[in-house]
C-alpha cells in the first residue's frame, strides 16, 4: 500500500472514530508495528488475540484499528468481538441476583457473561469443518439487555484473526486469601459474607479460564493506577451528561461512584498481575499518553 493510501486510511479512521489528530502518532508508532508483529505470527490456524484494558484505555478503538490494518494492509479476514456483547440477558442476571447474590444483577463482572456461548463462538470461528454463517450477540446498554437476534453481528467461519476485547479479558482468578478484605464500601456493606466476590472468582477459575486459554496473544493497555481509571471514566460520564442532560442512562456522580466499585477489585488485580501474563504491554501515563511499550513474547 502506498504511503498516500495509508495516510488516507488513517485519516478516515481518525475521522470516523472522532479521534484527535494526535491519535495518528499512536497508529504509526504502536498500532502498525503491533499489527505487523501479529500478522507475522499467523500460521495455518486462526489466531485469537485478546485485548485487555481498564475503562477509558481505548481497547475497542485499538481493536477496530487492528482489524482495519489486518484487512486493508494484510488481506486478513478479521472479526472483532467485545466481551460486553456476551453479557447474560437481563432476565438471566435477575435470576442470578435472586438465587446467588443481588449484586449479580449489575452487568460487568465475571459471572455476568454467557461464557459457554463465547467458547462455542470461538470454537466455531476456529473450526475447519466447512463454511458456516455465525450470528454473534450484540448487547444494548441503553436497555441493559441483548439486542434481538435479527440485529446480531453476522460473521462467517474461516477467519484469519479474532480480536476479543474487554476489561476482564485474560484476567486470572485471585487467591482465596485475597478475597477476605473488602476493597471498598460496596464490598464491605453489600457483600459482607463474600458470596458475590467468591462467585466472581469461582467464575474466573472455571469457564472463563477455559475461554482465556484459547487466547494466542494477549495485548494489555495498562492504566497507571485505579484512581486514574476512575477519573477517566468520570470524564467520559461528564461529557455524556453535558451532551445528554435529560437522558436517564447517564449516571450522576454518586451513581458512577457506586458503579465503579463493582470493577475496582479486579481492575486493581489486573494492574498487578497481567503485566506478567501479557505478550504486549502499552503503558499509559496520567495524561492518557502511551509512555512505554514492552514486547514480551511477540
Amino acid at each position: 500500500m502506498s504511503k498516500l493510501t495509508l495516510d488516507v486510511l488513517i485519516s478516515r479512521f481518525i475521522e470516523g472514530h472522532r479521534l484527535p489528530e494526535s491519535y495518528r502518532q499512536i497508529i504509526t508508532r504502536y498500532g502498525l508495528p503491533l499489527a505487523e508483529k501479529l500478522a507475522g505470527k499467523l500460521g495455518k490456524e486462526p489466531m485469537l488475540v485478546g485485548i485487555n484494558g481498564a475503562q477509558g484505555t481505548g481497547k475497542s478503538t485499538m481493536a477496530d484499528l487492528l482489524a482495519l490494518i489486518f484487512e486493508q494492509l494484510y488481506d486478513l479476514r478479521t472479526v472483532v468481538i467485545s466481551i460486553d456483547d456476551l453479557y447474560l440477558t437481563r432476565a438471566e442476571r435477575e435470576q442470578l441476583a435472586e438465587h446467588v447474590h443481588p449484586l449479580l444483577k449489575t452487568r460487568g463482572v465475571p459471572g455476568s457473561h454467557d461464557v459457554q456461548l463465547a467458547i462455542q463462538i470461538m470454537q466455531q470461528l476456529k473450526s475447519h469443518e466447512g463454511y458456516r454463517q455465525l450470528a454473534i450477540p450484540l448487547f444494548d446498554k441503553a436497555i441493559d439487555d441483548r439486542k434481538p437476534v435479527a440485529e446480531w453481528q453476522q460473521c462467517g467461519t474461516g477467519v484469519d484473526i479474532i480480536l476479543l476485547e474487554g476489561w476482564c479479558v485474560g484476567t486470572p482468578p485471585q487467591q482465596e486469601a485475597a478475597l477476605i478484605d473488602p476493597v471498598n464500601a460496596l464490598e464491605a456493606d453489600e457483600d459482607a459474607d463474600m458470596r458475590w466476590r467468591r462467585y466472581v472468582n469461582d467464575s474466573l477459575a472455571g469457564a472463563y479460564r477455559d475461554l482465556y486459554a484459547m487466547i494466542d496473544y494477549l495485548v494489555l493497555l495498562k492504566a497507571p493506577d485505579f484512581e486514574t481509571v476512575y477519573d477517566w471514566r468520570g470524564l467520559q460520564e461528564s461529557k455524556l451528561r453535558d451532551a445528554n442532560s435529560d437522558s436517564e442512562h447517564v449516571m450522576s456522580e454518586s451513581q458512577l461512584f457506586r458503579f465503579i466499585q463493582h470493577y475496582e477489585r479486579l481492575t486493581r488485580h489486573n494492574l498487578a498481575v497481567l503485566p506478567e501474563l501479557a505478550d504486549v504491554i502499552f503503558s499509559f501515563d496520567h495524561e492518557h499518553n502511551i509512555s512505554d511499550v514492552q514486547w514480551q513474547d511477540i
